[in-house]
């Protein structure tokens, strides 16, 4: 079993390339257990395919990670049993029912039998879908959907939760309740390293990792990013680092 002291993720000069174009340029970062990591920049800056790779559904190119202390590159398949993830498509059955779905993932991470209705009855009360556990999951809106999906990827107890723009296409009030799922997780111990693209999202991390043209640009804590260029928002630190990377590579 890993040290309990190590930290939940460590990324070194990962690197992915697609042919001539490299999505992800030389990556490195570590995220403490229990923290909540947030991963941002706009659409193309390589953030999923970075959250891929550390999922061990990509092969990286170069570079070196740990998950859980296990390594990326030779226990990957041992990783994607040990974490939730939740792709940035939806990816749960439209024509299932709310339980059913519950029912078909429990079965999919190897939910002991003896605890599935235990750990189903969790996840309707997590999410707040107790009511709509009988519901089609097509008629669901954008939030109660991904709601879901967020339940049905913790149903094996993961201790590591990717989430891959789990708030892209959902109204702002669902987008808040869903963040107070993510603090809910995160104060029972869990590690959230979680994509956005939505700059306001970067002050419900507690630190954060800004990505550009497969880089990372910039590494911190929200409030250390903005006190070091004297700005109010992290749109504001965005931007003057997008400036400064744009102005380097010419």
């Amino acid at each position: 079993m890993a040290d309990l002291r190590e930290n939940a993720v460590e990324v070194r000069d990962l690197v992915k390339r697609f042919g001539d174009f490299v999505a992800v340029d030389h990556v490195s970062l570590s995220v403490a257990r229990g923290e909540i990591f947030g991963f941002l920049g706009p659409n193309g800056a390589g953030k999923s395919t970075a959250i891929r790779m550390l999922c061990g559904l990509l092969q990286p190119t170069s570079g070196s990670a740990t998950v859980g202390g296990l390594d990326l590159n030779t226990q990957a398949e041992t990783i994607k049993a040990r974490i939730g993830y939740m792709s940035q498509k939806f990816s749960l059955y439209d024509d299932l029912r709310v339980e059913e779905n519950i029912d078909f993932f429990s079965g999919i991470y190897g939910v002991a039998r003896g605890r599935r209705e235990e750990r189903k009855l969790y996840v309707l009360r997590m999410a707040g879908i107790e009511e709509r556990r009988s519901s089609l999951t097509r008629l669901l809106s954008g939030g109660w959907k991904q709601r879901l999906a967020l339940g049905c990827a913790i149903l094996h107890d993961p201790p590591i939760l990717f989430l891959d723009e789990p708030t892209s296409g959902v109204d702002p009030i669902a987008r808040r309740g869903f963040w107070d799922l993510i603090y809910r997780l995160s104060e029972a111990g869990r590690t959230v390293f979680v994509s956005t693209h939505y700059m306001e999202e970067a002050e419900y991390c507690h630190r954060v990792a800004l990505m550009y043209r497969g880089r990372v640009i910039a590494l911190g804590s929200p409030r250390e990013l903005k006190d070091k260029l004297s700005v109010s928002s992290m749109e504001d630190v965005f931007i003057a680092m997008i400036e400064a990377a744009d102005k380097e590579a010419a």
